[in-house]
């Protein structure tokens, strides 16, 4: 216990008497921090803005169109399929989901949206935070997610107008919002949900859609009776429905186009980003302990032994890296603070966690070499009488 106490002296002792040397080395792991952190929150960011609402569905199992590949996109399913999906025994209930993008352009800054169509009460509609449901048929009512009202300002009973292209010429609708769910982005997009009938009328056409007013859904959300059995669902479905592929839901999360190579990437640098930390702490704590080799071999000479002078540079490394990224997540708390919602971040507390907990890792890692060192060193040696 003597041993740590003395270690523990001689490690905060040093920092006190060098604490400008000391804060510019915590100052750079600050900067290494709110950089692991920015990207661990652009990671979490990205991924949420592209799945975000298929990961919030109220369904264990999609429906696609054969051949499809799981591409929500390539998929356009029959009308009656959704009817067909609910008479499968072990289904709870079946909505079928209509995706495409528009413009919001009644704004001081038109806003691209990710127009829906869904029923209101199934599966594919999100729970309502505010207001009400839309009416059936071809109401001209939408309901929109909280990333629409934070980067608008809308508010429940405004109208807005929607352009999209039929043809080849604009056509402009106008909508009331009449209710708003959670933030349900959809391919980076804030999202507006409205009747099947509404989203056909409305959404992006070519000149061959324009003599057809059927809506074909692109996939059909499937919520079952029992969620434990959605191996068995997914072959019942297919072996009983012609032209379809069942997916769960990771499935098909892990096949919207980029999403597993921009969550590489982005792992990628956060990897990098901590082996530069490695070597920053490293480099810094080995030029320490060369400049004071007189000093530890003084403390040798005197009866000091390895462990303490090793565990006075541990606890020192410890010191100075913890000031370091709490110096770091407090900047990058403040500096999540100012930025516009449109930029895709988000700061999940297990994901910032393991960053800050890798963090503090790095750093005793990162000084490994120079405690090895410092307790190899010999008194004699060191004092130049060997």
């Amino acid at each position: 216990m003597n041993n740590f106490f003395l270690a523990t002296y001689l490690a905060i002792k040093e920092v006190i008497r060098n604490r400008g040397r000391f804060f510019l080395v915590a100052l750079v792991i600050a900067l290494i921090t709110v950089l692991v952190l920015f990207i661990a929150a652009l990671g979490e960011g990205l991924s949420d803005a592209n799945r975000q609402y298929v990961a919030n569905l109220d369904a264990q199992l999609i429906v696609f169109l054969e051949k499809s590949d799981y591409s929500i996109t390539a998929s356009r399913l029959e009308t009656n399929t959704a009817k067909a999906v609910r008479r499968v025994e072990g289904v709870a209930d079946a909505g079928p989901i209509y995706t495409s993008n528009s413009e919001i352009v009644s704004l001081p800054e038109p806003l691209k949206i990710s127009m829906l169509g869904v029923e209101a009460g199934r599966p594919g509609m999100p729970p309502l935070l505010e207001g009400r449901y839309f009416r059936g048929g071809g109401a001209r009512e939408a309901v929109m997610d909280m990333s629409v009202a934070q980067r608008t300002n809308l508010k429940i009973g405004d109208e807005i107008e929607i352009r999209s292209t039929q043809g080849t010429d604009d056509q402009f609708y106008t909508l009331e919002i009449v209710g708003l769910v959670d933030e349900q982005a959809y391919f980076f997009q804030p999202t507006i949900f409205v009747p099947a009938t509404t989203w056909e009328l409305m959404r992006p056409q070519s000149e061959s859609d324009l003599n057809s007013d059927t809506p074909f859904p692109n996939i059909i959300a499937v919520k079952l009776t029992d969620p434990s059995q959605v191996e068995a669902m997914k072959t019942r479905l297919e072996d009983q429905i012609s032209n379809i592929e069942v997916a769960d839901i990771e499935t098909t999360i892990n096949n919207i186009p980029g999403y597993t190579a921009q969550q590489g990437t982005v792992q990628t640098q956060g990897v990098f980003t901590l082996l530069i930390g490695i070597l920053v702490i490293g480099g810094f704590f080995q030029i320490q302990i060369l400049q004071k080799v007189p000093q530890i071999g003084v403390l040798k000479a005197i009866g000091s032994s390895n462990f303490v002078v090793g565990l006075a540079a541990i606890i020192q490394i410890i010191i100075v890296t913890a000031m370091g990224v709490g110096i770091g997540a407090g900047l990058n708390y403040l500096f999540s603070l100012g930025l516009p919602p449109s930029i895709p971040l988000a700061f999940n507390g297990t994901r910032s966690l393991i960053a800050i907990a890798l963090l503090l890792f790095i750093g005793p890692l990162g000084g490994m070499v120079s405690i090895i060192y410092a307790v190899r060193i010999e008194p004699l040696k060191a004092l130049r009488l060997g």
